[in-house]
């Protein structure tokens, strides 16, 4: 006999498709959105179907946005001769929370993993070489994670960046190896942008 009514259970099996979110989690987010009032739950399903419809990719930097350019690269008093790197839209977000960057951004959309089937060309590392001259850009920052794949990113970038004349620097101190750069708090992050460090030859 079934206990879940079948509506339920697809929802519970959508939700536990979501990053962090498992079986039992799912049914306990299903179950809440069931004893809301139905305006909430239909308020949330307009905003899911928005999602599509009103967000697109930044021309400029890929960012997430509602116009294009993005607020960040439409922004007259950035620095655009600045621009940092980094994987996806999440650490992007992180950085601007600490307010101490004041440059625009280029987000990669994902991080170099041969066995993931992510190799240069499934990333938006030709646009960022095509951002170096046509924007006139002086400095990149690397701001990958220092994660393996994060750290096989930058090394990457770093070699065939050499045959541009722009300046590269990484952030410095204050991620620790292994730590996703989303989840570092805002004064941690703060300070490694503001002591980042030219990379060695």
């Amino acid at each position: 006999m079934q206990t879940v009514p079948p509506v339920l259970e697809r929802l519970i099996t959508d939700l536990a498709k979501l990053p962090g979110i498992g079986p039992k989690t799912a049914t306990r987010l299903a179950l809440y959105l069931l004893r809301r009032p139905s305006s909430q739950a239909l308020a949330l399903a307009d905003d899911l179907r928005a999602l599509h419809a009103s967000i697109r990719l930044c021309s400029g930097c890929f960012a997430f946005s509602e116009t294009d350019p993005c607020p960040v690269c439409g922004d007259a008093r950035r620095n655009h001769t600045l621009c940092c790197v980094v994987e996806e839209p999440g650490d992007m977000m992180a950085i601007e929370k600490t307010g101490c960057y004041k440059g625009v951004y280029h987000i990669l959309h994902g991080v170099l993993s041969p066995m993931d089937g992510m190799g240069p060309d499934e990333l938006k590392i030709r646009e960022l070489y095509e951002r170096i001259s046509r924007d006139n850009l002086e400095e990149i920052l690397l701001a990958t994670s220092s994660t393996v794949p994060g750290e096989a990113t930058a090394s990457f970038l770093i070699e065939q960046l050499k045959r541009f004349s722009v300046r590269v620097t990484r952030l410095a101190c204050g991620i620790p190896m292994g730590m996703d750069i989303k989840y570092a708090d805002r004064h941690t992050l703060g300070h490694a942008i503001d002591s980042r460090l030219p990379v060695e030859e």
